[in-house]
């Protein structure tokens, strides 16, 4: 079946950074990726996309210019690198396969990870 592990959460102070990492078995690899996140008594919402050839990328813009979507293909593997990171990035961040290559929204064949924590401190 098809499953996607994360790793690479955590504590940092503001101004640090933190790298997620996103492994994808099964036939979910070749889509659409993105990640995702959601602070306690938010939406889950998207923070960047990226399509199966890794260009074209999309990011929220509350993250714009301090986080980086990539993935490679030989290790089907996504990542998000996180730098200059602020309080208001702390949430828990899901990755997600098969979603929207348009919109970068989740839907009813999207699988995703397990979520990992990362907070930020002041």
């Amino acid at each position: 079946q098809a499953q996607l592990v994360q790793s690479g959460g955590g504590s940092v102070q503001a101004g640090g950074s933190l790298r997620l990492s996103c492994l994808a078995s099964g036939p979910t690899y070749s889509s659409c990726m993105a990640w995702f996140r959601q602070s306690p008594g938010e939406d889950r919402a998207v923070v960047a996309g990226i399509p199966p050839g890794g260009g074209n990328t999309y990011y929220a813009d509350s993250v714009k210019g301090r986080f980086t979507i990539s993935r490679d293909n030989a290790k089907n593997t996504m990542y998000l690198q996180m730098n200059s990171l602020k309080p208001e990035d702390t949430a828990m961040y899901y990755c997600a396969a098969r979603v929207s290559c348009v919109t970068w929204l989740g839907g009813f064949s999207s699988v995703w990870g397990q979520g990992t924590q990362v907070t930020v401190s002041s």
